[in-house]
C-alpha cells in the first residue's frame, strides 16, 4: 500500500464546540490506483486529501506512506515527502501571482536539492504546456487567465515532478467538458505510463467512473467502498 490511514481522527474547536471531520477512518490506497474520494459536501473529502498529502495532521490516528509512518517526521522530512513524492491540485489553484504560466508550471523543479538540468526543465514544462492546452499562454500571469485556464496550470505544476503520488481536490470543477476531459485523460495516462497513483476528492460522477477505486464518505466515515 502507498497510502494507509488507520484510524484517523480529525477535530476542529469551533469556540466551545468540537467538530469532528473525521471519526476514525481506515483508509488504504494502493500504488498505482486511480481513486476517487466521493461524498458530500462537510463528509470529510478534503480533510482526507490534506491528511494523506502531510498538509495536515489528523487529532490522532496512524498515516503512513510508503509503508512508513508520518507521525515522527520532521519539518525537514514532511518538506522533502511533499517535494519529491507528492504532488498537488489545489481548488484554490494557490498559483504565485508574478509568476507567469511557464514559471508556475517550473517552480516545483526548482526546489529541493535534486534540480534538473535547464534542458530537461524546459522540455518537461513545454510537453505539459501543449498537454494542457495553455502554449500560447506560456508567459501570462495568473491573473490574465481564465478560471479554469489556472486550474489547467494548477495540473500541469503537479505533474511536471514526476510525483509517485498525486492529490487532486475537484480538479475540474472549473473546468468545461472539453478541458475536463483533456486533463483527464492526461492523468489517466500518466497513471498508465508511469504507474503514478492519483486520489481525487470530487463531486464528478466521470472521475468516479473511470476511478479503480471509489471511497464513499458520509460524516466524517468511510461508507462504502467499490474496486473495480
Amino acid at each position: 500500500m502507498i497510502i494507509e490511514l488507520e484510524d484517523i481522527w480529525k477535530s476542529y474547536h469551533l469556540g466551545k464546540v468540537q467538530v469532528d471531520a473525521l471519526r476514525g477512518v481506515n483508509l488504504s490506497i494502493q500504488e498505482g490506483d486511480f481513486a476517487a474520494v466521493a461524498g458530500p459536501s462537510g463528509s470529510g473529502k478534503t480533510t482526507i486529501m490534506n491528511i494523506s498529502g502531510l498538509i495536515d495532521k489528523p487529532t490522532s490516528g496512524s498515516v503512513r506512506i510508503g509503508g512508513r509512518e508520518t507521525s515522527s517526521f520532521s519539518r525537514d522530512e514532511l518538506t522533502r515527502a511533499r517535494q519529491q513524492t507528492l504532488g498537488f491540485i489545489f481548488q484554490s489553484f494557490n498559483l504565485l501571482p508574478v509568476l507567469s504560466v511557464y514559471e508556475n508550471i517550473e517552480l516545483p523543479l526548482l526546489l529541493g536539492k535534486k534540480m534538473p538540468p535547464k534542458p530537461e526543465r524546459r522540455a518537461r514544462v513545454e510537453r505539459l504546456l501543449e498537454e494542457v492546452g495553455l502554449a500560447d499562454r506560456r508567459r501570462h500571469l495568473p491573473q490574465e487567465l481564465s478560471g479554469g485556464q489556472q486550474q489547467r496550470v494548477a495540473i500541469a505544476r503537479a505533474l511536471v515532478t514526476h510525483p509517485r503520488i498525486v492529490i487532486a481536490d475537484e480538479p475540474t470543477a472549473n473546468l468545461d467538458s472539453e478541458n475536463g476531459a483533456r486533463v483527464l485523460a492526461l492523468m489517466k495516462r500518466v497513471n498508465a505510463e508511469n504507474g503514478t497513483t492519483f486520489i481525487f476528492s470530487t463531486h464528478d460522477s466521470t472521475i468516479w467512473q473511470m476511478a479503480s477505486h471509489v471511497i464513499f464518505l458520509r460524516d466524517g466515515l468511510v461508507h462504502s467502498e467499490e474496486r473495480k
